[in-house]
């Protein structure tokens, strides 16, 4: 029995980013072996088992022989005498199919190294169009890889374009589309995910919304999108929510080069993808709110100078802001990014410290103050609104 570390463990190593999770292969054993060594086996398809100490995934080196449509098509072999070479050989891509020994020794019998140092994301045999999923898998690591001059091999675009018009795609449940398109949103560059998509034709197949949206449209979503990652570097929120929002947004929004557009067309047009996309990609729950929330009121957020205080109050309770503040920067940042998409000449988005500057003086007033004095059942609501209604018209009237 061999045992060698392989895929994304060894690549990252060899790129020299931190390595996150480390996965491991098992030449020359069998399932009983590995069970009578303390492993606990999981998976139905084929053997995986946990290391009874280190709880870290161990697989039996397998072959797979494609046996029907789709990515769940496969007839597995895991017998002991499946060698190393021929379970890489079934990998996406050559910068996956390098593996480790326990010396460190590296094994590369499909040249990976070679495509990592000329940073090219190549596929490793004809084998690659038996899972339509990998269409999703190079795009993502487009993504992942961009910032370090990483692009697809032109005649691994090829093949995931054939995959695409072929209809492959069309294969792949909601669950496994959103998986892959949630890491890509949680990437430095989620946008090389989608144009890669586009410049495949998959986006009809995977999310039409965003492929019947005008070329001009698209580029914008996109510019929004960068700015997105950009505003968020750093920062302790939920990245993919707030990346599929932006993204959201850049679809409903039917002309980004006009800032006065009317709230009701958007509304319409919002109601009209909003199940379809949702359900399409079967989007959690959080990230349906805040593109829900971005796509009706960031026209109000963009406004939020001419505001009456009022209003704001209204609105901070429609977004439950006192309960979700973390929920409402996010929505905040979503609209920022947008804005800087639409006025070039304006980068920065003075509504986002404003909008926050009167949230934390709302925020001020304590409903126990307001119990303290007597107040009874609605009185105690009515109060506490007209109480930060009334803080936040003092920040108002220090703004210019």
């Amino acid at each position: 029995m061999n045992i060698y570390l392989v895929g994304g463990a060894v690549r990252d190593q060899l790129l020299h980013l931190p390595v996150k999770d480390r996965d491991w292969l098992v030449v020359g054993s069998t399932p009983d072996e590995l069970l009578s060594l303390g492993y606990l086996q999981v998976g139905k398809d084929f053997p995986v088992f946990i290391h009874p100490e280190t709880h870290e995934e161990y697989a039996l080196a397998r072959t797979e022989k494609k046996s029907g449509s789709g990515y769940t098509g496969f007839i597995c072999d895991f017998s002991p005498d499946i060698t190393l070479e021929d379970d890489l050989i079934r990998r996406d891509l050559t910068i996956n199919a390098i593996a480790q020994d326990k010396n460190g020794k590296l094994y590369d019998p499909y040249h990976g190294i070679e495509d990592l140092n000329n940073r090219l994301l190549r596929h490793i045999s004809p084998s690659f169009e038996e899972d339509p999923l990998r269409v999703l898998r190079v795009a993502r690591f487009a993504a992942k890889f961009y910032h370090l001059g990483f692009a697809i091999a032109p005649e691994t675009l090829e093949l995931m374009k054939k995959l695409s018009t072929q209809g492959e795609l069309q294969h792949l449940t909601a669950e496994r589309v959103w998986l892959e398109t949630e890491k890509a949103l949680m990437t430095e560059n989620p946008e090389i995910y989608f144009q890669t998509l586009l410049k495949i034709d998959a986006l009809p197949a995977l999310m039409p919304e965003l492929a019947t949206i005008s070329v001009e449209n698209f580029q914008y979503a996109m510019t929004a999108l960068k700015n997105a990652v950009s505003l968020i570097k750093n920062m302790d929120c939920n990245k993919s929510a707030v990346c599929f929002a932006t993204i959201f947004l850049g679809i409903i929004y039917v002309n980004p080069s006009h800032m006065t557009q009317k709230q009701q067309e958007q509304d319409n047009h919002q109601k009209n993808i909003t199940p379809c996309l949702f359900e399409k990609l079967k989007v959690p729950a959080y990230h349906k709110e805040l593109a829900i929330l971005a796509g009706k009121y960031h026209i109000y957020i963009h406004n939020a100078f001419n505001l009456k205080s009022h209003t704001i109050i209204d609105l901070f309770n429609k977004w439950d802001v006192w309960r979700k503040p973390q929920r409402f920067l996010e929505l905040l940042i979503v609209c920022a990014a947008h804005y800087s998409a639409q006025s070039k000449n304006q980068p920065t988005y003075p509504q986002k410290s404003y909008l926050l500057g009167l949230y934390q003086k709302a925020m001020t007033i304590d409903v126990k103050n307001i119990v303290s004095a007597g107040f009874k059942k609605t009185e105690i609501r009515n109060e506490l609104t007209r109480q930060r209604i009334s803080a936040v018209e003092k920040i108002k009237n220090c703004y210019p």
